[in-house]
């Protein structure tokens, strides 16, 4: 696989690539392995690499079956992906991996020549919110981690070294998040959260949950 570790390229959200898929959602610091096959996506993929090495991960509306080979609707908030590995497997196909690096919103879909849909996206900033708070809320995550690292069969050590890998309060839940949550719906929710202090506390309330599931407690686990 060849590292493409590079930085991200904020004016490619003028004309994004999006690569819609079912009850996928690439939170920000997230990582997704893609086998893509369809040749629309292979093209996409092509284009991809030889240009910004960014896509947009695009969940799919339900009802999508009917319209999936034409352009089905989107949930218009999704996650930018970063292809960070890629291999071309002799009949043309592609093993990707991504890495989240942005939360976007669609603001137009732009007409294309190309297999695949484009759209430019809008980047969405947190918002502002009280600083003492919002770090007494990751330092709480940060201990439930702990706590879960040491109940868990595997992965331990990691999570607690990703838990203390973030810059930012709202890039720590996201991070844990998308380790973390599987449900889609729940990850669409935090990602179309653009209020840390709101990621932190679902995320928080989601490994309390796992925590008492695994070790069980008779009080919130906080």
């Amino acid at each position: 696989m060849r590292d493409l570790n590079n930085a991200f390229d904020s004016s490619a959200l003028s004309s994004l690539p999006i690569f819609p898929l079912p009850n996928c959602v690439l939170l920000p610091g997230g990582l997704l392995p893609l086998h893509v096959f369809e040749p629309r996506y292979r093209e996409l993929t092509k284009d991809c690499l030889e240009t910004h090495h960014l896509m947009g991960v695009a969940r799919l509306r339900p009802g999508f079956e009917s319209a999936y080979y034409g352009r089905p609707p989107v949930y218009e908030r999704f996650g930018v992906g970063k292809i960070i590995c890629s291999e071309e497997l002799p009949d043309g196909r592609f093993a990707l991996l991504l890495r989240g690096v942005a939360r976007v919103e669609i603001a137009r879909e732009l007409p294309t020549d190309r297999a695949y849909r484009t759209v430019e996206a809008r980047l969405l900033d947190d918002a502002s919110c009280d600083q003492v708070e919002i770090k007494n809320c990751q330092r709480r995550l940060i201990k439930l981690c702990d706590r879960l690292a040491e109940v868990i069969d595997q992965g331990g050590p990691q999570l607690r070294d990703l838990v203390r890998s973030c810059d930012s309060p709202g890039e720590c839940a996201d991070a844990v998040a998308a380790a973390l949550i599987m449900d889609a719906d729940a990850r669409q929710e935090l990602l179309e959260a653009c209020d840390p202090m709101v990621r932190l506390q679902r995320t928080l309330g989601h490994v309390s949950h796992l925590l008492c599931e695994l070790a069980p407690c008779t009080e919130t686990v906080n």
